[in-house]
């Protein structure tokens, strides 16, 4: 059981495929389905178009990854947008645009398995790492400068991961609801399904991870916090039933550079634009000023 439900949460099906419905919408009958053969998730597709003139680039990192690459005149510098898990850079325009209006270019980014990038496997922040790395060293070597990041969810633990993996180095992040470590963020998906978590959500990160090349055990945004230097703004809804108001607090707490946190008192695990789009973009314009 944990075997197969392991390799679905970490490869997506044909964009055809009926995806499963959030824990939260599903009878008893089929939460115990869903136990039992595990989610169905489409491969994420990009669905929208910038309104701006972009720039198509294909990118090779340890996968072919396609981004959107968006220049604003007088640019203030460039924020690299990645997004969570089950999304694709179209996602992300949103929040692009808000960029923008600040007077930053922005790169959005599809993630290994979503989009137009290869592949249909995700490994939740663990191998997309890398890709954020090749991201910022494509614009490095462009001569852009400062150079952003920014993350939502699985985006904010590959960021995380990319600084303390590969020593990059931003101007500075911006990080929404990162997960602390692997096992909770499957153990908190159990506990949205009232399953006991002990022992089925460690099965599942154990064969999650050797049907994906690495150690899951060992994915702990917490620790590579403990590796930021750079300012960081991190940004939370405290009612998240993905991601503990505990895991943000530890991340936080290992952050070693200049950091401030903002916690968005109505918001779950979503995007922060629905319901708090002016406090939003004042919390991210006063951080990007403050650190320009």
């Amino acid at each position: 059981m944990a075997f197969f439900h392991a390799y679905r949460f970490t490869h997506f099906v044909d964009k055809a495929a009926e995806k499963t419905e959030q824990s939260s919408n599903l009878s008893a009958f089929e939460k115990g389905k869903t136990l039992l053969l595990g989610v169905n998730n489409p491969r994420p597709e990009n669905n929208e178009l910038p309104l701006q003139a972009f720039q198509n680039i294909t990118l090779k990192s340890n996968r072919s990854i396609a981004c959107w690459h968006i220049k604003t005149n007088h640019s203030k510098g460039t924020v690299i947008l990645f997004h969570g898990y089950g999304g694709q850079k179209s996602t992300m325009l949103d929040k692009s645009n808000k960029f923008i209006k600040l007077g930053y270019s922005t790169l959005l980014v599809d993630f290994m398995g979503s989009g137009g990038s290869e592949g249909n496997q995700t490994t939740i922040g663990f191998l997309e790492a890398a890709q954020v790395k090749t991201c910022f060293n494509y614009l490095k070597d462009q001569g852009e400068s400062p150079i952003y990041l920014f993350g939502t969810s699985m985006g904010a633990v590959a960021i995380l991961k990319a600084i303390k993996d590969y020593s990059i180095s931003p101007k500075a992040i911006i990080l929404e609801c990162p997960f602390g470590s692997m096992y909770e963020t499957v153990g908190a998906r159990f506990k949205m399904m009232n399953v006991p978590i002990f022992p089925i959500a460690g099965f599942l990160v154990f064969w999650g991870g050797v049907q994906n090349g690495y150690w899951a055990f060992s994915h702990n945004p917490k620790e590579y916090a403990k590796s930021i230097s750079c300012p960081t703004l991190l940004l939370y809804g405290a009612q998240d039933l993905k991601v503990s108001r505990r895991e943000i607090k530890e991340i936080y707490a290992n952050l070693n550079g200049k950091k401030k946190l903002k916690i968005y008192l109505e918001a779950g695990h979503e995007n922060y634009l629905i319901k708090y789009q002016k406090q939003w973009l004042a919390d991210v314009q006063n951080f990007l000023l403050q650190n320009s």
